[in-house]
C-alpha cells in the first residue's frame, strides 16, 4: 500500500505545484533557504539566497546584498535592497518576484507632512537585475481633476485623468470602481526600470483650496483593480493614501549572465534552470532562472534547497488540504486575472464606446476563452496564419461549424489599436473589408475574431507566381476596383469617415471567389470634421508611405489614396514595393514607376500578363490613375471617389471588348462552318479601340488620354 500512497503523494505535489499563485504572503520556510552560517531571517521576514546579508559569500552579488535596518517608529528589524535602499516585505524565490515597498507621489499635499511632498522621486533600477513586474503591477492616480503622468527616461510612457464632480477628496462610496471618477489607473510598459510619476490639475491655476493627489506603482495584491468592485477594505487603502509614503510594489528579477563571470558563485546542478530575458529591451537572454525538479520543493539557488516528499498519512492529509484550499484561490484568482485582463486589454474603453452607440452590439459577439481555445486546438502552432506587427493569425473552427480566423493581438499597453479595430470593423457593412465576428478579452492578449478568408492575401498571389491560378489582367482590374470601392465607402460612405492608414497588398485578402476583402484596421482611425489628424508617431510600412505624411505627420485621406496607387501599380507591374536594385540599394516602386511614366518608358516596367491580356489603352488608363495618386502634393491627387468611377469605367470598358470578342469568335465560328477560311479577313473581326470608341462613357473618357 505504501508504493500507491507515495504516488498519490507526489501527484498531489505536482498538482500544487502547478496551480500555486506566483506570490503568496505566507512564504514557506525549507531546511536550506540561505547559504550555510548565513542570517536567513531580517525581523519577521525570511531571506531566502541569492539574497543575502553581511558575508559576500552569503549573497549571489552586490545587487542581491540585503541590509537589515531597525525601524524607528515600529522598532522592528526590516530587510532593504542595499544597492537601491528600498525595503522588502517578501521575497519569492520560486516567482522570481519581490515584494518592495515603493515611493507614493504628492502633489498639492500643503496640509500635510510628506517628506515626498511635491518632489521629485526618481527609482532607477537600471543595470539592475529588477525590473518593474508589468504582469503584477498597476500604474495608480487618485485625486480630483488631475492628469497623472508615467514617465521613463524623459519619455511618458502612460498616464491618465481622474475628475470629480464635486471635489470631494474622498473616494466615492457609491462609485467602487476606479475608471476615471477620483481615481484612475492603467497597466505599466514592459521592462521598466526607471520612472517617476507627475501630477498636473486639468485647471490651469492651481489653488489652495484643492485636495492632496496622489500617484503610485501598486501591487496587484495589495490593491484589486477590479474593474467593477472594490471592497470596503480597498476603498479605506485609497482614502488612507495622503497618510502614506510608500505602498506595495512589485519587481520581477534573474541572474545575469555576467554575475557567472570571476565568481565562486554556482547554481546547484540538481536545479532547472532555464534563459531569462526579463531585463532585455531586445528580447535578448540577459540572465537565468531557476526551478527545484519536478516533485521537489524549496530553493533551487542553493545547495540541498530542494527537498524532497515524505510518504507519511499525515503528509497526504495535509497536502489534499492544502490542494483543496489552492484550488479555491485558483478559480479565485483565475477569475480576478480575466478581469484585469478585461480592463487591460481595453474593456472599459470598449464598453463605454458600446454604450456610447459606436459599437454595432447586433453582429458582434463577445467569445470566452475556452471557446476559442477549442476552435484553434489550444492556438496549435500548425494552426497559424500568418503573422503581423499587430498578432498572430489562427485559423479555427467554431461549435457550429462555422470557419474562422482568431488574431491573438499586440497590444504591449496600447489597448487603442485594439479597440480602434474592433469599433471600426463593427460599424463597417462591406462586402470588400473583412467581417468582424466578436472578440475575447479574458487573455492576456486579446483576441479578434474574423470571418475566414481562404485563399490567402493579394501580395502572395503577385509575387509568389501560382500557374494554377494566374493573375490575370481581368481579375487584376477587378480586385483594384473592389478595394477603391472598399476605401471609398471608408472615406465618404460610413457614418463618419475612416481613414485606414496601412494599405497595402499584405492587408487585401481574396476569398474562395476571389473577391478583395480589406484587412487589419489596428491603426485606422475615425476622423471628426474638427480633428487635424496630426500624429506624434508616423506609422505605416515602408514603400507604401505617403511622404507628404511622413514630413509632415499630418495624415488625411490623400494618404490613403498614395497607399492605393502603390498596390495600383503593383498590379499593373507585379513588382513589390521594395526592390533591390544591381548596386545592392533598395528601390522604391513608387518612384520607380513615376520615372517610367515620365520618360514614356510604361511598358518597360508592365507585367508581361497584363501586356499580353490587356488592351493598350485600358493599361495606360489604369497607369495614369495610378500616377495621379502617387502625386507628391496630396492635394493633386484624386479622391477614392474618383478612382473607384474610374476604375469601373475601365471595367465597364473591359467587359464590352471581352462581349465584342467573344460574339465575333461565335459569328466566326458560324463563318467557318459554312465558308472556306480563306473567304474570311480576320482584320475585320476586331474593332480598333480608341479614344472615339470611348465616346459615350463621359465619365471616364478624360482617363484614356496619356498624361
Amino acid at each position: 500500500m505504501m508504493i500507491p500512497q507515495f504516488t498519490f503523494h507526489i501527484i498531489i505535489l505536482i498538482i500544487i505545484s502547478l496551480i500555486s499563485p506566483p506570490l503568496t504572503y505566507a512564504q514557506a520556510e525549507y531546511e536550506f533557504i540561505a547559504q550555510r552560517d548565513c542570517a536567513s531571517t531580517c525581523g519577521t521576514i525570511s531571506i531566502p539566497f541569492p539574497f543575502g546579508m553581511n558575508e559576500p559569500h552569503c549573497y549571489a552579488h552586490k545587487w542581491f546584498e540585503v541590509e537589515c535596518k531597525l525601524d524607528n517608529t515600529s522598532h522592528i528589524e526590516k530587510p532593504y535592497l542595499k544597492s537601491l535602499n528600498l525595503e522588502v516585505t517578501l521575497f519569492d524565490v520560486n516567482s522570481a518576484l519581490v515584494e518592495i515597498m515603493n515611493p507614493i507621489y504628492h502633489s498639492n499635499c500643503k496640509k500635510n507632512n510628506n517628506n515626498n511632498n511635491n518632489k521629485t522621486v526618481v527609482i532607477n533600477l537600471k543595470d539592475s537585475p529588477f525590473i518593474y513586474s508589468q504582469q503584477y503591477n498597476t500604474f495608480l492616480a487618485v485625486g480630483c481633476n488631475n492628469l497623472a503622468f508615467l514617465q521613463s527616461n524623459g519619455t511618458t510612457v502612460g498616464g491618465c485623468v481622474s475628475i470629480c464632480e464635486d471635489n470631494n477628496n474622498n473616494f466615492n462610496l457609491e462609485s467602487r470602481s476606479c475608471n476615471g471618477r477620483y481615481c484612475c489607473e492603467t497597466s505599466l510598459p514592459m521592462h521598466l526600470a526607471e520612472y517617476n510619476a507627475t501630477l498636473q490639475g486639468l485647471r490651469k491655476e492651481s489653488s489652495d483650496h484643492d485636495e492632496c493627489s496622489y500617484a503610485l506603482i501598486a501591487s496587484d495584491f495589495w490593491f484589486s483593480f477590479d474593474w467593477s468592485f472594490m471592497t470596503d477594505s480597498e476603498i479605506e487603502k485609497m482614502n488612507n493614501l495622503k497618510n502614506m509614503e510608500y505602498a506595495p510594489g512589485i519587481l520581477e528579477w534573474e541572474i545575469l549572465n555576467e554575475m557567472f563571470v570571476n565568481s565562486t558563485f554556482q547554481i546547484p546542478s540538481d536545479s532547472v534552470c532555464y534563459d531569462s530575458k526579463r531585463t532585455s529591451l531586445t528580447n535578448r537572454t540577459t540572465g537565468r532562472r531557476c526551478d527545484c525538479p519536478s516533485g521537489y520543493n524549496g530553493n533551487p539557488y542553493v545547495l540541498g534547497g530542494c527537498t524532497g516528499v515524505s510518504s507519511s498519512l499525515g503528509s497526504i492529509g495535509f497536502l489534499i488540504g492544502l490542494w483543496l484550499l489552492h484550488k479555491d484561490v485558483k478559480k479565485r484568482m483565475i477569475k480576478k486575472r480575466k478581469e484585469k485582463f478585461f480592463k487591460r486589454n481595453g474593456g472599459l474603453l470598449l464598453q463605454k464606446r458600446m454604450s456610447s452607440g459606436e459599437v454595432n452590439i447586433d453582429q458582434t459577439v463577445l467569445f470566452t476563452l475556452k471557446d476559442l481555445k477549442k476552435a484553434t486546438d489550444n492556438f496549435n502552432k500548425n494552426r497559424v496564419l500568418g503573422k503581423g506587427g499587430q498578432g498572430t493569425v489562427y485559423k479555427g473552427m467554431l461549435v457550429d461549424g462555422r470557419i474562422v480566423a482568431v488574431k491573438k493581438f499586440k497590444v504591449e499597453g496600447k489597448v487603442e489599436e485594439f479597440i480602434n479595430e474592433f469599433v471600426i470593423l463593427s460599424q463597417i457593412n462591406n462586402r470588400n473589408v473583412v467581417k468582424l465576428l466578436g472578440c475575447c478579452l479574458e487573455t492576456e492578449i486579446p483576441l479578434l475574431v474574423y470571418e475566414f478568408i481562404p485563399n490567402g492575401n493579394l501580395f502572395e498571389y503577385l509575387h509568389d507566381r501560382n500557374e494554377d491560378i494566374p493573375m490575370t489582367w481581368d481579375m487584376r482590374l477587378r480586385i483594384a476596383t473592389e478595394i477603391a470601392g472598399a476605401l471609398f465607402y471608408l472615406h465618404s460612405i460610413a457614418s463618419q469617415p475612416i481613414y485606414h492608414r496601412d494599405v497595402k497588398s499584405t492587408n487585401i485578402l481574396l476569398d474562395e471567389k476571389y473577391r478583395a476583402k480589406l484587412a487589419d484596421f489596428g491603426a485606422s482611425r475615425i476622423i471628426s470634421i474638427e480633428a487635424t489628424h496630426l500624429t506624434t508617431v508616423v506609422q505605416g510600412t515602408f514603400g507604401y508611405l505617403d511622404p507628404e505624411y511622413f514630413h509632415t505627420s499630418q495624415f488625411t485621406e490623400k494618404s490613403d489614396v498614395y497607399s492605393f496607387g502603390v498596390v495600383l501599380a503593383e498590379l499593373l507591374t507585379g513588382k513589390k514595393p521594395i526592390t533591390s536594385v544591381e548596386s545592392g540599394e533598395s528601390q522604391s516602386l513608387a518612384s520607380y514607376f513615376v520615372q517610367c511614366m515620365e520618360e514614356n518608358r510604361l511598358f518597360d516596367i508592365v507585367d508581361e500578363r497584363v501586356t499580353k491580356e490587356g488592351e493598350k489603352e485600358h493599361i495606360v488608363a489604369g497607369a495614369n490613375l495610378a500616377y495621379r495618386c502617387l502625386e507628391m502634393n496630396g492635394r493633386k491627387r484624386p479622391t477614392m471617389k474618383e478612382v473607384t468611377l474610374e476604375l469601373e469605367g475601365i471595367m465597364r470598358l473591359n467587359k464590352k471588348l471581352n462581349a465584342q470578342q467573344n460574339h465575333e469568335e461565335i459569328e466566326l465560328a458560324g463563318i467557318e462552318e459554312s465558308q472556306p477560311w480563306d473567304g474570311y479577313y480576320a482584320s475585320n473581326s476586331w474593332p480598333i479601340v480608341s479614344s472615339q470608341t470611348h465616346s459615350t462613357n463621359s465619365e471616364v473618357t478624360h482617363i484614356l488620354a496619356l498624361k
